[in-house]
């Protein structure tokens, strides 16, 4: 388990935004206990806590493409990442880490935006950052075993591994309650669709992938 996290604007972030990120690195801990990191350009902000499994030593996230013109944070695991690795080195892909984190880098750039979900296999949910094309990619996978909840507001989009992230980033309180979402909640025992406890935040479902570019959100569903 590790936790993601990020905000991504269509205009300049603040410092106040970075330490924002910089707070949940420690509200977070609990999913990563191991590390964490922080990824920072002036319109995204990622940020991860990190549980380690796969390559301990070199796969401190967030991770990046050959030339760090695209990261990612990533919570799962992707089984099929070492067959993966060998077609993408064939391709002419450059590895820096033996994690699965850095092949979903890759697929990405191989890939169209549509496919590259559907050749991972395992469990996850990730935050791209693609800085030449100023678009943040959210990913769930089929089955949504690895959770991602998200908020767009004032032409920003901030997402998170857990709810409670939330109110910090965004200063919840009661009036932020959606009663509606409480009324399914206490009779099916879950919030279902997207729904959550909150107004403004949603949760992006299982096999979904979303886009956030200039301040336009896109939701497209790449399995079902």
């Amino acid at each position: 388990m590790c936790g993601i996290f990020g905000i991504v604007s269509k205009d300049r972030l603040t410092d106040q935004d970075f330490g924002k990120i910089k707070k949940l690195t420690e509200i977070l801990k609990h999913r990563g206990p191991d590390d964490n990191g922080i990824y920072k350009t002036s319109n995204a902000i990622l940020g991860h806590t990190r549980l380690s499994i796969i390559d301990i030593k070199k796969g401190k996230q967030p991770i990046f493409n050959e030339n760090k013109s695209i990261a990612i944070v990533f919570n799962g695991e992707i089984y099929n990442f070492i067959d993966l690795k060998k077609q993408l080195i064939s391709e002419g892909h450059q590895f820096y880490t033996n994690s699965d984190t850095e092949i979903i880098v890759h697929i990405y750039e191989q890939y169209s935006l549509y496919q590259f979900p559907t050749l991972l296999k395992g469990m996850f949910a990730f935050a791209i950052w693609d800085e030449p094309n100023q678009t943040l990619i959210l990913a769930r996978d089929p089955f949504g075993i690895k959770p991602l909840y998200y908020a767009c507001i004032n032409n920003k989009l901030y997402f998170s591994s857990e709810l409670k992230a939330f109110k910090y980033l965004l200063n919840l309180n009661i009036n932020d309650i959606d009663l509606q979402a409480l009324s399914y909640y206490l009779t099916l025992e879950y919030y279902p669709l997207d729904l959550t406890p909150f107004k403004s935040v949603r949760k992006l479902l299982p096999g979904n992938i979303l886009t956030f570019k200039n301040g336009k959100l896109s939701i497209y569903t790449f399995y079902k």
